[in-house]
């Protein structure tokens, strides 16, 4: 299985528990778990490989010209990462189907798991930086859905947000560095930019790149100063936190900082900066945790902690630390894992999470007693268990740096944080589980079923496999990871014995001080009440409501509700940035001929100015002023033919045909002229920056209409290749539904929204007050007599069938001649909008009634379905294919696939426009302007 369908199963998973939920929540967790267990089959089934020092990779191109590719690779890194993330992801999604209550909803809580799961994946398997920073948003956001779940509890919503803001502001951060990155590496290929090392920290966009993607890391994996989000995050249902927040999201910064290790690290800055943020955030961690009431909230800050300690390895730079931090990334994991799982037991089984209400609980729940201690022990660094080998690792390399001359106060600080560490651990088993049993518990206590406890049971089981036996379970694993970390091979050895060691004597010194602590916690607790404490949530919402109060003052200082004065400035600001890059770029001196100017063109661009300033002097009568826009708009069409475009000018007549049409029938419910309330000085303002925008993108136009470019124009292909690729000869439809066929197909869609919209619109205006005014509206002018003229009604149903004929005749011809499924549509709703006007609407419907709403769903569904047909063919989407039809007794005749997407676009173009006029129309008929169905013309009111 490649890494790319390794890191798609998982989306493709989260579309299951909505499809499978109405069968109940076991179906949709069964689906996901099954999901997920495919996924991670896929992964170990290349363990043999990785192993042996290859590099598993999927190159799919996408945009290759600007390095963004769909590159994944799979390494010991990414294999690490991998196994954790699905591993672990399986036994919470088993964990969650029994967790969840009846009343939560568990198809969208499994849809979010999976996207996140799918994110997480896509970071730790992608190959591409670019690619990367997608996947590391979309953790972003489905963290935010996640932890946001319980919508009910305001702190849930709230540790969502702050989450959210601060996770994505580093995500923005890191983006802009990594983009420094793959400048100076000369490639976005991660694995590329790791062997770019020399050269990166050799650039001097070394030191604002590596501060950019610090940051994103940091924030993401919740270092100091931005660790305070995390423990607001535990809000979120348990399972969420035992996922996100002990083995997967906020493991993503770490995750960074390992896989770029090669290019940026053993430098004073890196050193410098990410060992002292780890180390700070590993102390500060530490303590805080020791004084948490919630069981989750102490968890929280001890995984705070623990991120700092893997932070800090990394930030030693040295190979041995790196290897050391990839031990502790499994060991974390697997207890922190297991202890959030029993803390949701715990809270399922005695309905809170608060150690004060708590105590006396190994009686009464032995089972969970049982897997508390033994990770909890692991966590503490206790021997056999794997936590005491990493624990050592840590403290040993802390010491080295003693040893090289670094300060010993990071072996010190460290075993102050490995004894705060110790602390906490024990606290946890010893005020909630020792002691007498208590009378006073929210709900009775009770061990719960195999759901709950098998996944954390079998979590256990590996901290106390892997720390007896940690070459044989996690050595080769380890030695993978490191290896793809350093670039170098690693061989790690693991024993629960090193010998008379420093770091020994500081393991039994943080061991032996973690339990006097423990013993006078009480005193600890109340000194720590009588200092000063700042709280790094009153800080976040007083920055937050200080940015919000700047932003607010800023904005209704540019702008007080009025759209002039929006769009003037908006304006203003693309007539300054314009100028600055037209002086400070690179122009080609080279000169195309001008063009001879004839009489005809010169009359044309007279008569469009003319028309143009007339519009803006009378726009304010709205009707002159419609007319005026049309008359601009033939001038466009001529001049399309003028240069021999007759695609274009047909397709522009017609759209100024039936938006001019719609546009009047719209104008019959506004007043007939726009009140002058602006002043001569505002009029003039506008003027010069209207002047100043023009002015400027008629330089633009003039500067690239006169000069050749570097590189060939793309409009050569399109026409060499136009009838060999695309079986046309018409190349601007073949662009439409082949080369750019995409475009087009986003262009209907797009339109068939447009025309959904207006009728939802119209539902509303019918609806309420608004449906009261139009039926006592009188219209301003006097009408004529004669709603419907008898010529006019004469004329459009003899140009009926004519018409139709001529829409036939232009969508037939449209692949090898100017027509084509757009223009077509437009012709045909031209005929059908005349007929409407000349007869009524309340005629027209009662003679013919189409679902306009199917009408755009069936057009967008056949450009679909065309498009996706080519798959089957093993090609890319939407490409066309065409042949020769051979009929007896006539010449060979063209069929090209290219005519089902543009079927597809005729009924989309269609159905919009009637839609439209169907929502004008019934506005109209509640304003009491339409007559009855009938053939015979009726006399309006006056």
């Amino acid at each position: 299985m490649s890494p790319a369908l390794i890191a798609v199963l998982p989306f493709l998973g989260a579309l299951l528990p909505g499809l499978m939920v109405r069968s109940g929540r076991s179906p949709a967790a069964i689906a996901c778990a099954a999901i997920t267990a495919v996924a991670l089959l896929g992964l170990l089934l290349h363990i043999p490989t990785v192993l042996a020092g290859e590099v598993v990779t999927t190159r799919l191109p996408w945009m290759p010209q600007i390095g963004l590719n769909a590159d994944f690779m799979l390494d010991g890194l990414g294999l690490l990462f991998g196994i954790l993330i699905l591993g672990i992801g399986l036994l919470i999604i088993l964990y969650a189907r029994f967790y969840l209550s009846e009343q939560d909803a568990a198809g969208p809580f499994f849809t979010y798991l999976m996207l996140f799961q799918g994110a997480m994946t896509g970071i730790v398997l992608s190959d591409n930086i670019l690619m990367m920073l997608v996947f590391w948003e979309l953790t972003s956001l489905s963290s935010f859905l996640l932890i946001g779940f319980w919508k009910h509890l305001p702190e849930g919503r709230q540790g969502a947000r702050m989450a959210l803001t601060v996770t994505a502001l580093g995500g923005l951060a890191m983006i802009a560095g990594c983009l420094m990155l793959g400048q100076v590496a000369g490639s976005y290929r991660l694995s590329e930019i790791i062997a770019q090392r020399e050269a990166i920290q050799g650039s001097d966009l070394y030191l604002p790149a590596l501060l950019l993607i610090l940051l994103g890391a940091f924030t993401k994996s919740a270092q100091f100063p931005f660790h305070f989000w995390l423990p607001r995050a535990m809000a979120a249902p348990t399972p969420v936190s035992a996922y996100l927040h002990s083995a997967t999201m906020v493991k993503a910064g770490i995750f960074l900082m390992a896989r770029l290790w090669p290019a940026l690290s053993g430098t004073p800055e890196w050193f410098g900066i990410v060992a002292t943020a780890g180390l700070v955030t590993m102390l500060v961690g530490a303590v805080i945790a020791l004084f948490q009431d919630d069981l989750k909230g102490l968890l929280a800050y001890s995984t705070v902690s623990h991120l700092g300690l893997i932070t800090m390895l990394l930030g030693f730079g040295t190979e041995a630390a790196a290897t050391a931090a990839m031990f502790h990334i499994t060991a974390h994991a697997s207890f922190k894992a297991a202890l959030f799982m029993g803390a949701g037991i715990i809270d399922h089984g005695t309905h809170t999470r608060s150690i004060r209400q708590l105590g006396g609980l190994r009686s009464l729940m032995p089972l969970t007693f049982s897997l508390i201690l033994v990770a909890s022990l692991s966590m503490a660094g206790i021997p056999p268990f794997n936590g005491f080998l990493s624990k050592e690792m840590m403290l040993e390399q802390a010491a080295a740096q003693a040893g090289q001359g670094m300060s010993w106060a990071i072996g010190a600080l460290a075993t102050l944080a490995a004894l705060a560490s110790v602390a906490y651990s024990l606290r946890l088993v010893a005020h909630v589980f020792l002691g007498p049993a208590r009378d006073d518990y929210p709900h009775a206590p009770h061990d719960p079923g195999p759901g709950l406890w098998a996944g954390p049971a079998l979590l256990v089981g590996l901290v106390v496999v892997t720390g007896l036996f940690p070459n044989a379970t996690l050595g080769w694993l380890v030695a993978a990871a490191g290896s793809a970390v350093t670039q170098t091979p690693q061989h790690p050895h693991f024993t629960l014995w090193h010998g008379i060691t420093p770091a020994l004597a500081m393991s039994a010194l943080a061991i032996g001080g973690g339990v006097l602590l423990l013993r006078r916690w009480h005193r600890a607790d109340r000194l720590r009440h009588r200092l000063p404490r700042p709280d790094a949530k009153r800080v976040f919402d007083a920055v937050e409501r200080a940015v919000a109060r700047i932003s607010r003052g800023f904005t209704d200082s540019f702008t007080n509700g009025s759209m002039s004065r929006a769009l003037a400035l908006l304006m203003l600001s693309c007539v300054i940035c314009g100028f600055a890059a037209w002086h400070t770029g690179l122009a080609r001196p080279d000169l195309r001929p001008m063009l001879p100017v004839t009489p005809v063109a010169l009359m044309g661009w007279v008569l469009m100015l003319v028309a143009t300033g007339t519009m803006v002097a009378l726009h304010r009568r709205r009707i002159l002023a419609l007319v005026l826009v049309g008359i601009v708009g033939l001038i466009v069409s001529c001049t399309f033919v003028y240069f021999s475009a007759p695609d274009l000018a047909l397709t522009q007549i017609t759209v100024e045909v039936v938006t001019v049409i719609l546009m009047l029938l719209a104008l019959n419910f506004l007043p007939k002229r726009t009140v002058l309330d602006t002043s001569n000085v505002k009029r003039g303002a506008d003027a010069f920056v209207a002047a100043l925008a023009g002015l400027g993108v008629g330089i633009l136009a003039y500067a690239i209409l006169r000069r050749d470019f570097a590189f060939p124009s793309i409009s050569g292909y399109m026409v060499e290749n136009s009838y060999k690729l695309g079986g046309g000869d018409n190349v601007v439809n073949v662009i439409l539904v082949d080369f750019r066929g995409f475009d087009t197909y986003g262009e209907i869609t797009v339109l068939g929204i447009a025309g959904l919209a207006i009728f939802a619109m119209t539902q509303a205006l019918l609806g309420g007050r608004a449906s009261a005014r139009l039926r006592g509206w009188i219209s301003e002018m006097r009408r004529a007599g004669d709603r419907h003229p008898l010529m006019l009604v004469v004329a459009t149903r003899v140009l009926m069938p004519l018409s139709l004929v001529v829409g036939l005749y232009i969508f037939l011809r449209g692949h090898n001649a100017p027509g084509g499924g757009f223009i077509a549509g437009l012709v045909v709703s031209v005929a059908l909008v005349m007929q409407y006007m000349a007869s009524g609407y309340a005629w027209a419907m009662a003679r013919q009634n189409i679902p306009y709403h199917a009408l755009i769903g069936l057009g967008v569904l056949a450009a679909g379905i065309t498009g996706a047909g080519a798959w089957f063919a093993g090609m890319p989407f939407l490409t066309s294919a065409y042949g020769y039809v051979h009929l007896w007794g006539v010449d060979p005749v063209e069929w090209a696939t290219a005519m089902g997407f543009d079927t597809g676009v005729f009924l989309a173009v269609v159905g919009a426009v009637m839609l439209a006029l169907n929502s004008l129309s019934r506005i109209a008929r509640a304003a009491g302007q339409e007559t009855a169905p009938s053939d015979t013309p009726q006399k309006g009111r006056r």
